[in-house]
């Protein structure tokens, strides 16, 4: 089996072989997959971190042999902090949003396969489960531009923002808003909730279709046409420029 690695800013994941179909997500620079499949010039690859399956135009495929694969995938990476942040090797450059991976980082170089680069922005490792660190991370994002599959500052989607969000915390969570309502503990109220955890929501037939991150306060931060800042309630999303509910509290969830 071939094994890859994003060494683009943002590889969108299609739905189908064909740039015409759905994004349905992202690889971020740095982030590992496997090719389980060829169709024309289109890879079926499985994400590393999430296992989402999807197509990728292979011509963006960089390949790893199956040492460095393994090397890559067993030790510890560098996470990118800054919105955007170019990384520089002694042949090109290139920008790496918020969320990337930086493998074998030091604190200020990384490399991929025998391929040196050097990254001057903030960055924090991969093992650092600093939870104080969260709401700083999520607001970062505010006002992003929601986009279906998206998983970085220039657009992202409600499962994707608290995917990458809890990466910064070590935490894994799956890809999709019902993939991620399986995991964690329950919290009975929103009464009990704590900063952190993750709201669920309902549409009319009872199906997960949205989550966002508690704040203090009774707020949520949520990707919903952008990045926001709601209230929050027993009954769901209330949002304040709309002055109506937007979303229906379906579960709680405490990861921490």
């Amino acid at each position: 089996m071939k094994n890859g690695i994003s060494t683009l800013s943002i590889l969108p994941i299609r739905k189908e072989p064909s740039h015409r179909s759905e994004q349905i997500s992202q690889l971020l620079f740095g982030e590992l997959y496997s090719v389980l499949g060829q169709q024309n010039s289109w890879l079926q690859i499985r994400c590393c971190y999430d296992n989402y399956e999807g197509w990728i135009d292979g011509s963006q495929h960089f390949e790893l042999n199956e040492k460095d694969f393994t090397n890559t995938a067993t030790n510890n990476y560098g996470m990118a902090l800054e919105l955007v942040y170019s990384a520089a090797s002694s042949t090109h450059s290139i920008p790496v949003v918020a969320g990337s991976s930086l493998p074998f980082f030091d604190g200020m170089n990384f490399r991929i396969a025998k391929e040196k680069f050097i990254y001057n922005g903030q960055a924090v490792l991969s093992e650092a489960k600093n939870t104080a660190m969260m709401e700083r991370i999520a607001l970062r994002y505010l006002n992003a531009p929601y986009l279906w599959g998206g998983r970085s500052p220039f657009g992202i989607d409600c499962s994707g923002f608290t995917q990458i969000v809890y990466k910064f915390l070590g935490i894994k969570l799956l890809r999709d808003a019902y993939q991620q309502a399986e995991q964690g503990s329950v919290v009975n109220f929103i009464e009990e909730s704590q900063p952190g955890d993750l709201a669920f929501f309902a549409n009319e037939e009872g199906k997960i279709t949205h989550v966002g991150i508690i704040l203090k306060e009774g707020k949520i931060i949520h990707s919903s046409g952008k990045v926001r800042i709601d209230k929050i309630d027993h009954f769901g999303i209330n949002n304040e420029t709309q002055k109506k509910y937007t979303h229906k509290l379906k579960i709680i969830k405490r990861f921490f």
